[in-house]
Order: C-alpha cells, then sequence, then structure tokens
C-alpha cells in the first residue's frame, strides 16, 4: 500500500539521520561540558581586563570590548580543543531538512496533478484516511503531528535546568511552530501528512533510544547522565505539567 511506503521512507530517512542525531548529542554534551570551565575563566578574565582597564585608563566600554573579544577567542580555542564547535551541531538540520522538504514536495505533486500514481494514492489509504489525496477531515493525523513535535519539544526543554534566554526564546518559538503545523497539515494530502507525523513518530524514538545508559555509554557522553533516565523524564514532566494544572 501507498500509506506502508511513505511509513517505510520515512523510517529509512530516518535511519540515515539517526547516526547524526547520536553525533548531535555528543557534541552538545561536549559544549554543556565546557560550561563550568568557560564560567570560571569568564570570572579570570573579567579581573584581568579590569586590572589591565585601570592601568591603561580605559572606559567602561572600551574595557567590555576587550573582555568580550578576549572571551570570544577563548572559548573558540576550548571548541576547538575538544572538537566541538557548536555548529556541528546543526549538521543534523542541513541534512534532515532537505530530504523532508523533497520528499513532501513530491508527495505534494503527485497527490495534486494528473499522473499514474494518483489514482494509487487515492486508493492506498488505510483506516480513517483511506484516499492519500485529499486532506484528513478527522484531523487525526494533523493533531497527532502537533502533539508528537510538542512532546519532542518538551523532552529536550526538560533536560534544560537553568534554560538562557535565548533557548527559553527558540524553544518557546518551536512550540508555537508545533501548535501552527495542525491547521498547516489538515489542509495538504493526507500522503504528506502521514509522512509528517511517521518522520517526528520516529524521530522521537530516536530521541528516547540516546538517553538510554547504554547507548551514552557506547557514545562516551562526557557528562554525567542520569542511571534511570525514562523514569525521571516522566517525574520531571509530572512535576512541571501534571502537578503545575492541579495546583492552579
Amino acid at each position: 500500500m501507498v500509506a506502508e511506503y511513505c511509513g517505510q521512507h520515512a523510517v529509512h530517512q530516518d535511519l540515515i539521520t539517526l547516526p547524526l542525531a547520536a553525533y548531535q548529542m555528543v557534541i552538545i554534551a561536549k559544549v554543556e561540558a565546557l560550561q563550568v570551565e568557560i564560567s570560571e575563566l569568564a570570572k579570570r578574565l573579567h579581573y584581568e581586563v579590569s586590572v589591565r582597564g585601570q592601568e591603561q585608563g580605559w572606559t567602561q566600554k572600551e574595557s567590555s570590548f576587550h573582555f568580550q573579544k578576549n572571551l570570544r577567542r577563548i572559548v573558540s580555542q576550548l571548541y576547538i580543543r575538544d572538537n566541538c564547535h557548536p555548529f556541528k551541531a546543526s549538521l543534523l538540520v542541513w541534512v534532515q531538512l532537505p530530504l523532508w522538504f523533497s520528499f513532501s514536495l513530491a508527495l505534494r505533486n503527485l497527490s495534486t496533478q494528473m499522473c499514474a500514481l494518483q489514482a494509487e494514492l487515492a486508493a492506498g489509504g488505510a483506516l480513517w484516511f483511506p484516499d492519500l489525496t485529499i486532506p484528513d477531515s478527522t484531523w487525526i493525523l494533523p493533531v497527532s503531528l502537533g502533539l508528537i513535535n510538542f512532546l519532542i519539544i518538551e523532552i529536550f526543554s526538560l533536560q534544560k535546568v537553568n534554560p538562557t534566554r535565548l533557548q527559553r526564546i527558540v524553544t518557546n518559538f518551536m512550540r508555537g511552530f508545533s501548535l501552527l503545523m495542525i491547521p498547516v497539515a489538515a489542509t495538504v494530502p493526507s500522503s504528506m501528512a502521514l509522512y509528517w507525523v511517521t518522520s517526528s513518530l520516529v524521530g522521537l524514538s530516536h530521541n528516547l533510544l540516546l538517553r538510554s545508559p547504554t547507548i551514552q555509554k557506547f557514545l562516551r557522553l562526557p557528562t554525567c547522565r542520569s542511571s534511570f533516565p525514562y523514569r525521571d523524564l516522566f517525574a520531571a514532566f509530572v512535576v512541571k505539567y501534571l502537578r503545575r494544572t492541579r495546583t492552579s
């Protein structure tokens, strides 16, 4: 069936990106492990720049300029030393997005243009979406897509104990984008929505798999991870959402 083919393509695509997801996790872990060292070096640098500024008669603006310039140099050296420049963590996105867009576009063209495969798409669905060339009128696929993507974002956010302002902004943006994808998925052919749901579902399974202590030990992650990641993740979810709902 065509529906099975869409699901299989999503699985195969995500199997290709799984090694990149593991590599991304290693880079992020290394960057997080450097934060303590960067913080200590920043304090020392701030003191040295203050002393030098008093000797040279620098203004506050000049002192700030020299501090930021030298801090960027130090941080860059640390990234080179540990081979963990944050840009490498975005490699997964640069590979995954073109694949996602290209196959989505191909499914849209096959579903809307008169061709031999359009008839197969029209009869290649399953369950409540027998016709893959029309949108899912039940909204089950769109809502499932939004919930799965939202869950992926929350898993990432729960790992951040003290997120920065930029991280909070990015997280909120992604939450809004996940909600926006629900009405978008409700207007596209079911073949596209099915592919998006399957892709997100496999991506969620990757996120959970890469938090396994066995996998993290194999990846030699430099940071200390929980021995019971799934139990702790569920407990954090309960504390953040369910208990908050009860108290409000």
